[in-house]
C-alpha cells in the first residue's frame, strides 16, 4: 500500500515552484471540466486568461479586483507567518466597509477632501474592532480563533443586512436595500481618468513593501513570528505570544477593514448587501499561494482577479454559471495543497504484511 514518508529536508526550489505547478494543474483540470461541460476549452480559457489583460481598459478592472485581495491577504499573512489562524476576514471586510460608510453618510456637498481620510482609518478601525473580539476572545478565554471569526463573519452580514434594509436604506431608492449614493467628495480619488483604478492599489503596494520590511528587517517582525511559531521559546528571549496574537489580529483586521472602506467609497460607491464578495476568503488562497510573501502575493492576487473576471464573463459569455468562479478557486488551493504535500512528504510502497500482527 502507498504511504506518506516524510522527507528529510523539502525542496527549496520546489516549495517555491509549487503554487506554479498548482496553475498548470488548475488549467488541465478546467480544459476537462470545459469538455465535461460541452464548451470549447480554449474558448473558455480565453475568458480567464486573455480576456481580463487584452486591453487597457481590461487591465483597469484587473486591478480594480486585486486591491481588495492584495490589501487583505497582506494582512492575513501576518496572521498566518504568526500561526494566527484568522478565517473571519470576510467579516472584517463587510464591518470596515459598514463603519466607512456611516462616516460617508455623514458628509454633505460642503464636507472638505478630509473625509477620505475620516472614511479610510473608520474603516481601519471597524476591521480592527471586529478581529479584536476574536482577539480578546482567544486570549482570555482560549477560545478558538477560527471558529469565532469565522461565525463573526455571518453576524457581520447580519449587521449590514440589518442597516441597508433599516436605518440607512435610501427612502429615493425605490424601494432597494442600499444607500444612498455617497457624495462626490467621499470617493476615493482615482489614479487616472476613464478608469476606476483608484490611490488604493498604491497603497496595496506600499503596504506589501512596508510588510516585506516589517517581517525580514525588523527585530519586531521576526518577535511576531517566534511570538506565534513558539510560544515557549518566544518567552525564553523576551518575547510576548499575546502581543503577537493581538498584533497579528488587530493588523489582519485593519488590513481587510481599510479593503472594505476602498471598496464601498471606491467602485461601489453605497452601501449595498452585495459587499460581501467573498474576497475576505479568496485572500485566504492568495496568501498562500503567494507563499505568504509580499511580492508573492501581488501576483497571486493579480491571479485571483482573473478568475474573478473570466468567471463573470463565463457566466454572461458561454453560459456557464455563476459557481464557475469558486470552481476555479477551490481547484487552485486543491492543488497548491497537494503539491505542498508532495513537496514535503514522498509516496513510499510498503508491502502489507500477511497474517500475524
Amino acid at each position: 500500500m502507498l504511504k506518506l514518508e516524510m522527507r528529510p529536508q523539502a525542496s527549496r526550489l520546489w516549495t517555491y515552484a509549487s503554487p506554479v505547478l498548482a496553475l498548470v494543474f488548475t488549467v488541465l483540470l478546467g480544459v476537462l471540466l470545459f469538455m465535461a461541460l460541452g464548451k470549447d476549452p480554449v474558448r473558455g480559457l480565453q475568458m480567464f486568461f486573455w480576456e481580463p489583460i487584452k486591453s487597457g481598459y481590461a487591465l483597469g478592472e484587473l486591478m480594480v479586483k486585486a486591491t481588495p485581495l492584495l490589501v487583505i491577504a497582506l494582512g492575513l499573512s501576518v496572521c498566518f507567518r504568526s500561526n494566527v489562524w484568522n478565517i473571519g476576514a470576510e467579516g472584517q471586510f463587510v464591518i470596515g466597509a459598514v463603519c466607512a460608510a456611516g462616516v460617508a453618510l455623514l458628509a454633505d456637498k460642503d464636507t472638505g477632501r478630509w473625509i477620505v481620510l475620516a472614511v479610510l482609518l473608520a474603516g481601519v478601525l471597524g476591521g480592527m474592532l471586529w478581529a479584536g473580539i476574536t482577539a480578546l476572545l482567544r486570549d482570555r478565554f482560549n477560545a478558538s480563533e477560527i471558529l469565532v471569526s469565522l461565525m463573526l463573519v455571518y453576524v457581520a452580514d447580519m449587521v449590514l443586512s440589518y442597516l441597508v434594509y433599516g436605518p440607512w436604506k435610501d427612502p429615493a431608492g425605490f424601494n432597494f436595500p442600499q444607500s444612498k449614493t455617497f457624495e462626490a467628495v467621499t470617493q476615493i480619488p482615482r489614479l487616472m481618468s476613464g478608469s476606476r483604478v483608484s490611490v488604493g492599489l498604491l497603497l496595496a503596494l506600499v503596504g506589501a513593501g512596508l510588510l516585506w520590511v516589517f517581517l525580514f528587517r525588523t527585530r519586531a517582525g521576526f518577535a511576531q513570528q517566534v511570538g506565534g511559531l513558539a510560544p515557549a521559546a518566544a518567552r525564553y528571549a523576551g518575547f510576548s505570544s499575546r502581543k503577537a496574537l493581538w498584533v497579528a489580529l488587530l493588523t489582519s483586521g485593519g488590513a481587510a477593514g481599510l479593503a472594505g472602506a476602498l471598496e464601498v467609497a471606491g467602485p461601489i460607491g453605497q452601501l449595498t448587501p452585495y459587499v460581501p464578495a467573498g474576497y475576505g476568503f479568496a485572500a485566504i488562497i492568495v496568501a498562500f499561494v503567494g507563499r505568504l510573501h509580499p511580492a508573492g502575493m501581488v501576483l497571486s492576487a493579480v491571479l485571483m482577479s482573473m478568475f474573478y473576471i473570466g468567471g463573470e464573463l463565463a457566466q454572461s459569455r458561454l453560459g456557464l454559471p455563476k459557481s464557475i468562479t469558486g470552481v476555479f478557486q477551490g481547484l487552485l488551493l486543491f492543488c497548491l495543497l497537494a503539491c505542498d504535500t508532495l513537496v514535503a512528504y514522498r509516496l513510499r510502497w510498503v508491502a502489507a504484511k500477511k497474517g500475524g500482527l
